[in-house]
């Protein structure tokens, strides 16, 4: 007797945008006042800025600078900060800041989105740039003429060494990946979640001209989560620097930051754990963005991931739509873990509640979400 399957394996169907099913909403792009070239840098407060440098060195970023006001990370690559995070009461996500081509674009927004000038000194390697802040009260920053810094050494990428079947690349030779941090290369993305998916996205896509790649959807067709690549036109951009989940609160969910490949993941992963960090998930592959994960946190509870191998896409690559469902986050790795959910407790309870009172979400849509979150492979 054949025992049946427990579950059935399935990856989620992906409809061009000029192929939507009936009931899918479309994701519409406002003109943009500027385009974004690159996703500069993070700032955050931090309660110890002195443990917030050691997790970062362990994950494989490098101190800059550190004094009792400010603290500056870098990666392996030209840019001259990763991560600026000053003292506060409560570690918090601040904002985040992009690049633009010119002094130009930064007088626009000044004309016609009421931003402020930021002060040379404020900016990580200096240069200009203006701030804004976003419905939820995240700054964001457009700087530009910061000042490279000369790349730091990395060892040669492993996988163009791979023996696949029929095709030997690697004889007479091993290989010994050594053991050491994952050298971050550059920063890749932030996600956020907010209540009001269709009010953020606006205002992101405005201000910086982002290009939906990917929009995932409820069971009623409402777009709810949305991975954005920057417009570069023919040149590729990685297939998101940032990304917005509808949810039901205002809150960082991670950032993300580039390592040289898959060997740089593991190795990374037991630098991590051997320095007693605590793990999230991971190692694994996404489904969306085709990415190599590992996640962690960091000493303030924080999520920070590692990737690697990720997909990338011109300008006129068509906006694809697919089904918001907890299957198509992973394609192979460990379960979602718990703490990427709503968490069920009183708080919750209380949050919801208040949302519901103030018409900021409904009773059908809380039960929408509610839906994405069953899980996907039970066996694991």
């Amino acid at each position: 007797m054949t025992r049946p399957p427990r579950s059935v394996l399935r990856t989620p169907p992906a409809f061009p945008e000029s192929a939507l099913p009936a009931f899918v909403q479309k994701l519409d792009r406002p003109e943009a006042l500027v385009k974004a070239q690159a996703l500069a840098f993070l700032m955050f407060e931090k309660r110890d800025l002195r443990a917030t440098q050691t997790f970062l060195t362990d994950f494989g970023m490098h101190c800059v600078s550190r004094t009792g006001s400010r603290l500056l990370m870098r990666g392996a690559g030209p840019q001259p900060c990763l991560m600026l995070a000053t003292p506060g009461q409560r570690s918090r996500y601040v904002g985040a800041a992009f690049s633009v081509r010119s002094e130009a674009d930064l007088d626009y927004l000044e004309a016609n989105a009421n931003a402020r000038r930021l002060q040379a000194d404020e900016i990580p390697g200096g240069g200009a740039g203006v701030e804004l802040t976003d419905p939820a009260g995240n700054l964001l920053w457009l700087v530009t003429g910061q000042q490279p810094v000369d790349p730091l050494p990395l060892r040669d990428p492993l996988h163009s060494l791979t023996n696949d079947p029929g095709q030997l690349r690697r004889v007479n030779a091993t290989v010994r990946p050594p053991l050491e941090p994952a050298a971050v290369v550059k920063l890749g993305h932030v996600v956020l979640q907010t209540v009001d998916f269709p009010g953020m996205a606006r205002w992101y896509m405005r201000h910086l001209g982002l290009i939906p790649t990917d929009v995932q959807y409820l069971e009623d067709g409402s777009p709810n989560l949305c991975f954005f690549r920057l417009d570069l036109g023919s040149t590729p951009a990685d297939h998101h620097a940032f990304v917005l989940a509808g949810g039901i609160e205002e809150k960082y969910e991670h950032s993300a930051y580039e390592v040289l490949d898959l060997d740089a993941l593991g190795q990374g992963n037991n630098v991590l754990r051997a320095n007693g960090h605590r793990h999230m998930w991971g190692i694994g592959r996404h489904v969306l963005g085709s990415q190599l994960f590992d996640y962690w946190f960091d000493p303030d509870g924080m999520e920070f991931e590692h990737y690697a191998d990720g997909d990338v896409f011109t300008a006129d690559r068509e906006t694809h739509y697919v089904p918001l469902e907890m299957s198509g986050i992973w394609a192979w790795g460990d379960d979602v873990p718990a703490g990427m959910g709503v968490k069920r407790n009183l708080a919750t309870v209380f949050r919801v509640a208040r949302l519901l009172r103030a018409g900021r979400l409904s009773a059908a849509r809380l039960k929408l979400l509610g839906r994405v979150m069953t899980q996907a492979r039970p066996w694991l």
